[in-house]
């Protein structure tokens, strides 16, 4: 009997559909982990959101040989404790690409189309048509990331007329979204030309503080940064020192170095800044999709069939 446990509670479909498709698994779903200890020790795999594991806990459960992320940033698991037990660790990665490139449409378009403004004259019953209306066709947009999230934002800017750059590690990518693709090394070469520069970057060594001010100096007067990926990619000192000096046109922040956001943080009081509570990525169909992944590598747990799973993640480098 494998034993299974879910330190999140899914809907109840979710869940009837495991314990009727699995008869060789046994199911135990909490809310969250604090009420599982009295299975803990006997689990042989563990899903979790990923921020509520820690190496006490992995030395408690000596049975644990998969960790089922169902998120894609996994930097704050108990790596050094995972990796000396040798517990395979696999993530939700590709899930989010739909509704975090329809939030970056969203956001583009309420640029240069004005609806906060619009939005604002409503309030105040002012008609306005003197506003300056802008237009995504034509626009350089640069993309930090070409994995799955940024290939789908490629795509939906390319039906809008836009060009794409995309830069990553390599300079390679199998998208047909992309106008160019570059390596990040070359950044500084082209952040001069891009409208709106969007980052989906994870957080890894590599990319913990990357942008720094000259970055932004870089950057066109007029345009717009917009950072979904992860917080740590620009240290916050930073980020105000671009806001108050007026560097770039806007920035959109759905994700900070540190979250939640502070009530008292002056950020919020910048215009030319848009924050968004870390929910680029949120949608009703988030767990149905996380499942599924889980499911077909629950398959090939079930089968042994050790080199079919997705996105299996590769312990030494951390991602």
């Amino acid at each position: 009997m494998i034993r299974v446990v879910s330190a999140i509670d899914p809907p109840l479909e979710i869940r009837k559909n495991l314990v009727e498709s699995y008869k060789g698994c046994e199911f135990h779903f909490f809310k969250d982990l604090k009420n599982a200890d009295s299975i803990i020790e006997e689990m042989d795999v563990l899903i979790t959101y990923g921020e509520d594991l820690d190496a006490e806990l992995i030395h408690l459960a000596p049975h644990l040989k998969w960790i089922s992320v169902m998120s894609a940033g996994i930097e704050k698991l108990p790596f050094d404790a995972i990796r000396a037990k040798d517990i395979m660790v696999t993530n939700a990665r590709g899930i989010h690409a739909i509704p975090m490139a329809e939030y970056v449409l969203g956001m583009m378009l309420s640029h240069v189309k004005q609806f906060p403004a619009m939005a604002l004259n409503q309030d105040k019953h002012t008609w306005n048509r003197k506003l300056s209306f802008g237009e995504l066709k034509d626009k350089n947009l640069l993309i930090l990331g070409t994995g799955a999230i940024g290939c789908e934002i490629g795509r939906l800017a390319k039906a809008f007329g836009m060009n794409t750059i995309g830069l990553n590690r390599s300079g390679s990518a199998n998208s047909a979204f992309f106008d160019d693709i570059r390596t990040i090394s070359q950044m500084d070469d082209m952040l001069p030309n891009a409208d709106f520069i969007v980052s989906v970057l994870p957080s890894t060594v590599e990319t913990k503080w990357m942008l720094k001010y000259k970055h932004f100096v870089l950057m066109k007067n007029e345009a717009v940064f917009m950072n979904i990926g992860r917080g740590d990619l620009v240290e916050e000192n930073i980020i105000h020192e671009v806001l108050e000096n007026q560097v770039i046109g806007h920035m959109v922040l759905d994700v900070f170095p540190s979250e939640p956001l502070e009530k008292e943080s002056k950020l919020w009081s910048y215009s030319n800044l848009t924050i968004t509570p870390h929910i680029s990525s949120i949608s009703q169909k988030y767990l149905p999709r996380a499942f599924e992944i889980f499911e077909t590598n629950l398959q090939h747990f079930i089968n042994k069939n050790d080199n079919e799973y997705v996105n299996k993640i590769d312990l030494r480098k951390g991602y």
